[in-house]
């Protein structure tokens, strides 16, 4: 049998290859809206969603930005109707399943941000065996921020910095900026360059709150489902309109 051949996208002409972020984040909201405006469940919206991610991951590698972090489930999400959060675990689960060997193919290595022991122990298990399976892939760096909240985040940094300092390993006068981002869960990945969130609302929503110190911020009112391409296309010629000067005057 011959292996499918993988299609890849051409970065847009009025794009700067030079000029791409590096790491791009994205609140993936409004699938519960795109289900509501068809008289759908909610849940299709979240299926339908997936499908946007998959498109969006694809086109970051296709285009060069080599890492992407999506904010899957936050610590609030709790709170939703029972019956959404369990559909939102099993489909977790079922996608990391499904697209495994996809994502070995297509070389992208896969991370997991958050509170992982929260999660059912099934997700839990499949979570690890998709961060095993591709921790030698060296393509698009993808990162899904699961049970993830950015302030309960940095209270568990604090709190590992401070039993260091308990037991004698460091001083007060060490803690820096640098010691500070190793005790956060994105330790390994980097700051984002470039925050786009979906659906038209203006807040961060408690997502990477110190890691979006400096981070471009594009909001858009399409809803997560109908996030396409185009859409992408137009979030990083936006992005390479600004001058990013890091609180300096150029």
């Amino acid at each position: 049998m011959t292996a499918k051949p993988i299609v890849r996208e051409v970065l847009p002409a009025d794009l700067r290859q030079d000029r791409l972020p590096k790491h791009v984040a994205v609140i993936m909201d409004g699938n519960g809206r795109w289900a509501k405006n068809r008289g759908l469940p909610r849940i299709m919206g979240h299926r339908r969603g997936v499908d946007s991610l998959k498109r969006l991951l694809r086109c970051c590698r296709d285009w060069g930005v080599g890492a992407l972090t999506a904010y899957a489930f936050s610590t609030e999400n709790w709170g939703r109707p029972l019956e959404e959060v369990d559909f939102l675990m099993t489909l977790f689960e079922r996608v990391l399943r499904q697209e495994l060997a996809e994502m070995m193919e297509e070389n992208v290595r896969i991370r997991f941000v958050g509170n992982l022991s929260g999660l059912p122990q099934s997700l839990r298990a499949e979570i690890d065996r998709a961060v095993i399976q591709t921790q030698r892939n060296q393509g698009i760096q993808f990162t899904v921020a699961t049970n993830y909240g950015g302030r309960q985040e940095i209270i568990q940094a604090c709190q590992a910095i401070a039993t260091q300092v308990q037991k004698g390993q460091i001083q007060p006068e060490d803690i820096d900026e640098t010691l500070f981002t190793r005790h956060l869960y994105t330790a390994e990945i980097g700051d984002p360059d470039l925050l786009i969130r979906t659906s038209g609302e203006m807040r961060i929503s408690n997502f990477l709150l110190w890691q979006l110190a400096y981070a471009e911020i594009y909001v858009t009112p399409t809803l997560w489902p109908d996030f396409d391409q185009t859409e992408f296309h137009q979030a990083l010629h936006a992005y390479q309109q600004r001058e990013r000067r890091f609180g300096k005057v150029r």
